[in-house]
């Protein structure tokens, strides 16, 4: 018998990150997949498996040497293809990466979204912590996500949980920075 789809994502993404650390040179990379992860399963309530595993993997094709090929062999078409909507294409300019990426979160399946609001709560608690500092930019982009997927709000209760938390917490950060 096998595990469980999202713990052989997350084994499958400790692997890949390993020796990876975050912008604080000591964090192991591994722990932001891990939170992401438990951001979309406890703070936004979704049980769905491959939203899961997705949110586990969803940095290993931009972080290391795998592609969608790869993805797709261990863990399916639906996972790789959620997987590669969450990877900036790197052979793009910066303006055109950008677009495309939005581009293609749009378009994606609502998880998708979902995970990527994930991130950004993710990305954007740590400028709580201290670990990134904050900036007008991150939460510009934090809202970019919010209003891309608005539209799953009345359909999904994941996402109408995460959108009310990531906008609280880009209050929380503005009242602080504005004492």
């Amino acid at each position: 018998m096998r595990p469980p789809l999202w713990q052989q994502a997350a084994s499958f993404a400790a692997r890949c990150h390993e020796h990876q650390y975050r912008d604080d040179g000591e964090t192991p990379y591994f722990s932001h997949p891990a939170r992401v992860a438990m951001i979309v399963a406890q703070l936004f309530g979704c049980t769905d498996e491959a939203a899961i595993a997705v949110a586990f993997l969803h940095d290993t094709i931009e972080n290391s040497d795998l592609g969608y090929d790869d993805l797709k062999a261990d863990f399916g078409t639906d996972v790789a293809a959620m997987v590669v909507a969450l990877t900036k294409n790197k052979m793009l300019s910066d303006a055109e990466g950008e677009r495309d990426y939005l581009d293609r979160l749009a378009r994606a399946d609502w998880r998708v979204r979902l995970i990527k609001l994930a991130d950004q709560y993710d990305n954007y608690a740590d400028t709580l912590t201290g670990l990134k500092h904050g900036s007008a930019r991150q939460r510009q982009k934090a809202k970019m996500i919010i209003t891309l997927a608005t539209p799953d709000v009345p359909k999904h209760a994941p996402t109408r949980r995460a959108v009310g938390l990531l906008t609280a917490l880009i209050k929380i950060k503005s009242k602080s920075k504005s004492r």
